[in-house]
């Protein structure tokens, strides 16, 4: 049986692999290799073909020939000798023969043209054209090169995994079999043990099957046996899914305690599939879980679930994702996406997806595409996982529909746009409102000889509402019908300035917007704010025409924005952008200004500074100054610094306190801070902390992963703890481990 020195002698090998020689003239007495010439057959088979994708077999495998029906055989050698009279053809010296999209190198090659057989003597080299070389000693084709016998067999796959074995016969049905072989995805050194390798007495592919067959099969880990089997089944590369059980998930935490999730996977068909991966934990029992795919020529279905009864408790709690998409024609698209969990805790109890999450949206939608038309029909629901928004009202909308419409251009480039929007929201407290919104718009574009850019835009929004037992603040409840119009005409104006040195790029560009609509009321007292809540002037809605993100507030009021953007693109170096702007208000009593909380007919300043002088360090940092004194009102920082030697991402966010806010009023201050290095050259370290520095605060969460990884292997063990403010979340303590081989998969947590 090899050993692995014999991955040294391979090492050396695979790199002296050189292709394209000139193909000499086959004749009856010793050639010039200059000369050139063909030799034709026909045949029914088509020649060998390696799979880049091969591990342990298939060194040879069938493809279709470019020209099936007429193969054909060149040479190339220092020296050719064709016997006529015994129909054989010996090359010797630097010998290479090609049969479609097989590669023979050899130091002496027989090829005996009655019986068919190729005989490859000394340094035989097998090279197929998608990257996988063969070594051997001594090789003998036949059948058209589809069949053969080779000795001390080395291989090196496209994907740079070895192979060696004592022998290898390719028989009738494509049958191949390996003897004591060797088989490890590692870089391989002299006198050095791979760091893991399989070894197997004997290695069968059933190509009719489609299943390797190991017996006596041993994983070895630096030369040491870790694992042993005395037999061994797995479908074959070329078997793109079948049913069977996949390597199981280990983990621990504080509510489940030590678990295992073992996974069977049934193919039900080569679009569909199911996969059964049940919890079983150490103090909660069986949570059953099960995933299910299903694909279309227009779509697919995927969904998963899990099901939980507490035994401590007696409660029965689950989840369920799911989601369909299908393309009903050139123009309609319909999909539902659902997500819903029976309580607050219940995924980040067992590690589930989306554990992180406020809250968890399900849709369903139809949507059209038609040009420069768009139209969707909605429906959404929320499931409020935040325990800090306990009280939050979780409403439900049906339906939503929305329709746009763009004309085509004029001589002039101008365009009309069409919007029309109709909402129905109910809330659990059996307050309802519908609406139906109508946005018309006429669009100017404009470019100036100088190189000014304009664009003037009018508009009329027109809003119907009908709400039922709706309540503003302290006022009795209303139930009726209320609309208004809101005409609104706004300019912007840019103009950008270019500088380019042999360094670097800048563009500086002043801006201003300004927009002229009446001083109406939004009608608080009678029409709710379903959509427009999110209210905070920042760098990204200060030049908009609309700073509001829904439809139920207008922005009213005449203003002028103006702000100023730098930034610069080195050649060499980064890039840096900075952004200021501020807004006047022509009335104190405009709407985004009160519910953002702003006094005075000027804004806060707002902005934001972006920098990247190099690879190892970029900061992007977003801020609201008080116009008055400068104050900070609003910060967010990012950060990344350093090598990957040791690197630091700093992340920073902090709210002044304000009432109007759509924060609840108090003080958000919040530090997030992650550190990563490289221990050694396969070791690394990563630790993080996310921290509520406001009063009362504390760490939020935080933990590390350590990581081995090397160019076959990855181990990772993880810590993490969660200090959830929810009371009832019990699983604030997570330990895991995962364990990858390269190109045979792994197990750990999820």
């Amino acid at each position: 049986m090899p050993d692995s020195s014999v991955f040294s002698k391979f090492c050396i090998l695979s790199g002296a692999v050189l292709l394209s020689t000139p193909v000499a003239q086959a004749s009856n007495s010793v050639v010039t290799p200059d000369t050139r010439a063909t030799v034709s057959e026909t045949v029914s088979d088509s020649p060998a073909k390696i799979d880049p994708k091969l591990n342990l077999t298939d060194v040879f495998t069938p493809k279709p020939s470019k020209d099936p029906d007429n193969p054909e055989i060149y040479f190339s050698a220092d020296e050719v000798e064709n016997n006529q009279e015994l129909s054989l053809i010996t090359a010797t010296g630097n010998v290479e023969i090609i049969r479609n999209n097989l590669t023979v190198k050899a130091d002496k090659v027989i090829y005996n043209q009655k019986e068919d057989t190729v005989t490859a003597v000394g340094d035989v080299v097998l090279v197929e054209e998608d990257g996988n070389v063969v070594f051997s000693d001594y090789a003998e084709l036949t059948d058209k090169m589809t069949k053969g016998e080779m000795k001390n067999i080395k291989v090196l796959l496209a994907d740079k995994s070895r192979i060696a074995a004592s022998t290898f016969r390719r028989g009738d049905k494509d049958k191949k079999t390996m003897t004591y072989a060797v088989y490890t995805p590692c870089d391989v050194c002299r006198n050095q043990d791979p760091l893991w390798q399989i070894k197997a007495r004997k290695v069968e592919h059933d190509a009719e099957s489609k299943d390797v067959n190991y017996q006596n099969a041993t994983i070895e880990v630096k030369g040491m046996p870790v694992f042993y089997t005395p037999f061994l089944s797995h479908p074959d590369p070329t078997v793109k899914r079948r049913s069977g059980f996949l390597f199981p998930s280990i983990s621990s935490n504080s509510y489940l305690g030590a678990s295992i999730q073992p996974k069977y996977f049934w193919s039900i068909s080569d679009n569909e599939d199911i996969l059964f991966n049940p919890i079983i934990s150490s103090d909660k029992g069986i949570a059953y879980s099960a995933a299910y795919n299903k694909y279309f020529y227009r779509g697919e279905v995927t969904a998963s679930g899990t099901f939980l009864r507490d035994k401590d408790t007696k409660e029965n709690r689950g989840n369920i994702f799911a989601y369909g998409r299908y393309e009903i024609n050139d123009y309609w698209v319909a999909d539902t996406d659902i997500n819903y969990a029976s309580d607050t805790a219940f995924l980040k109890d067992l590690s589930l997806p989306n554990k992180d999450d406020a809250w968890l949206t399900s849709r369903a939608s139809l949507q059209g595409f038609d040009n420069r038309n768009y139209a969707a029909l909605e429906a959404y629901y929320y499931t409020i996982l935040s325990y800090d928004l306990r009280h939050a009202d979780s409403p439900t909308v049906l339906p939503l529909f929305s329709y746009e419409n763009i004309s085509d251009p004029d001589r002039y480039g101008a365009y009309s746009k069409t919007t029309l929007s109709l909402a129905s929201v109910f809330h659990e407290e059996d307050n309802s409102a519908q609406r139906a919104t109508m946005i018309n718009s006429w669009n100017l574009p404009y470019t100036s000889p100088y190189g000014e850019k304009y664009k003037m835009v009018a508009s009329v929004k027109s809003d119907l509402y009908y709400v039922d037992n709706y309540v503003y603040e302290d006022d009795p409840a209303y139930s009726g019908a209320v609309g208004r119009v809101f005409p609104q005409v706004g300019l912007e104006w840019r103009l950008p300035f270019i500088r380019a040195t042999e360094d670097s790029s800048q563009i500086i560009e002043p801006i201003i917007v300004a927009a002229v609509s009446p001083n109406q009321s939004n009608k608080p007292e009678k029409i709710p704010n379903e959509d427009s809540q999110d209210v905070e002037l920042n760098d990204t809605n200060i030049l908009n025409l609309d700073r509001y993100s829904g439809y139920d507030r207008n922005d009213t009021g005449s203003r002028v924005s103006y702000g100023i953007n730098w930034s610069s693109y080195g050649k060499r170096f980064g890039r840096t952008s900075v952004l200021l702007a501020q807004s006047y208000e022509f009335s104190k009593d405009e709407s985004f200004a009160n519910a953002d909380g702003q006094d005075g007919n000027f804004t806060d300043y707002v902005g934001r500074a972006y920098a990247s002088p190099n690879e190892y360090f970029d900061i992007n940092y977003r801020f609201k100054l008080d116009k008055d004194n400068y104050k900070i009102r609003y910060s967010e920082l990012a950060s990344s610094i350093g090598p990957r030697i040791l690197k630091l991402y700093l992340s920073y966010i902090y709210f002044e306190a304000n009432e109007t806010a759509s924060w609840y009023g108090y003080e958000r201050q919040e530090l997030y801070t992650s550190l990563s290095t490289m221990l050694t050259k396969n070791w690394s370290l990563s630790i993080y902390n996310r921290q509520n520095l406001a009063d009362n605060g504390g760490s939020l969460e935080h933990g590390g992963f350590l990581t081995y990884e090397d160019e076959c292997t990855k181990l990772i063990f993880n810590i993490e703890k969660d200090n959830s403010s929810d009371p009832n979340y019990e699983g604030d303590f997570e330990f895991g481990v995962n364990f990858f081989l390269k190109t045979l998969g792994g197990t750990g947590t999820k």
